[in-house]
């Protein structure tokens, strides 16, 4: 039988094509991938549409949800591995050479807001990277699915004139409605926290300079003839 997903023998994922291993490898680091002839599991939760793509992931979301129907297209979804690598745009072979690898170009404006609301440069770039720069929502919806990637505060390096398409969020409007709201508010606070320490900084050199302040005011206070006096006495 041929194979119909790519499984991962570093930590066991099943992926549909070698697209998606690729992605798996980027993201994960991960690099020893076989041929497998177990599918990726397409199971459609029938209340919310939601796609599982295993039995941990639909009980994960009927623990969540409380939605307990699903529907098994595991075979509409099944396709035979295609293991031959895609040709370049010029239709040369791969030399081989090892590519260079940068930092995508994302939406400076995407970033900047992102930025302002407390996400970490890093974060910010890596989740517009792979949401495709297409909007503040599909970014914050990015980061609610790989908040707990390892990687998730690295800064992304991909091969030249990579382009990635917009990933289709796994949770339902509600749990990503929930945990956008949960994000924003952890930002909040985290930015709330930097301007307090800030703030704090600027107390503490305000107070280290008082001391110095109140003794050159001392200046102003002398007479002004008491040069005068002097001078008198002397003579």
């Amino acid at each position: 039988m041929a194979g119909v997903s790519l499984q991962c023998g570093d930590c066991g994922a099943l992926l549909r094509s070698v697209d998606e291993a690729q992605q798996h490898a980027e993201l994960t680091s991960h690099s020893n991938f076989s041929e497998s002839t177990e599918p990726v599991l397409n199971l459609i939760c029938t209340t919310c549409a939601k796609p599982c793509r295993s039995k941990t992931e639909s009980d994960l979301h009927t623990k969540r949800t409380g939605h307990t129907d699903f529907v098994d297209k595991t075979s509409e979804a099944a396709k035979p591995i295609t293991l031959e690598a895609p040709k370049a745009a010029d239709g040369s072979e791969d030399s081989g050479q090892p590519q260079e690898m940068v930092v995508p170009e994302v939406d400076k404006k995407l970033l900047e807001e992102l930025e302002a609301m407390g996400f970490p440069t890093a974060r910010a770039t890596r989740a517009l990277h792979y949401a495709g720069n297409a909007s503040l929502e599909a970014t914050i919806n990015w980061i609610v699915e790989h908040e707990n990637d390892p990687d998730i505060d690295q800064m992304p390096l991909v091969p030249v004139n990579t382009k990635v398409e917009a990933s289709k969020p796994s949770l339902t409007p509600e749990e990503l409605k929930a945990k956008q709201q949960e994000l924003r508010e952890k930002a909040r606070k985290k930015k709330e926290e930097e301007e307090k320490r800030m703030e704090r900084e600027k107390e503490k050199c305000g107070e280290n300079l008082t001391p110095l302040s109140v003794a050159l005011g001392g200046f102003d206070n002398i007479p002004a003839n008491m040069g005068q006096a002097a001078a008198i006495h002397l003579e």
